[in-house]
């Protein structure tokens, strides 16, 4: 880094990647099911709005408002349910990281076998 630059702090699509080179296949889609339990409400076992909004502060996402968790949702809601279940999740988390986007599809027939 050249001398005055400022390092740009890491972002979300930034560190799945990072995640998956140090973890594996097999280790990140089973944090991602791991994030999923963490936010998911046990009664329905999905990620509802109010499990949403409940364990924001988790993610550091306390600070959104209504709505803008309800967009989060609504971008991975797959089924049009209004929640997210396991399999759209880890789809989104995928999604959202465009490098993971580029690994092959492995990833995904990974994570078939932790949710079943």
């Amino acid at each position: 880094m050249a001398r005055g630059q400022q390092r740009r702090p890491m972002e979300f699509e930034d560190f799945l990647p990072v995640m998956a080179e140090k973890l594996g296949g097999d280790g990140l889609v089973e944090e991602l099911c791991n994030g999923f339990r963490l936010l998911m409400d046990p009664r329905h076992r999905l990620i509802t709005f109010d499990s949403l909004k409940r364990n924001a502060a988790l993610l550091g996402l306390d600070g959104l408002r209504d709505d803008e968790l309800r967009a989060m949702i609504r971008e991975g809601d797959a089924d049009g349910d209004g929640a997210l279940s396991q399999w759209e999740f880890c789809v989104l988390m995928v999604r959202l990281s465009p490098q993971m986007m580029a690994a092959p599809t492995q990833w995904m027939d990974q994570a078939s076998g932790f949710m079943s």
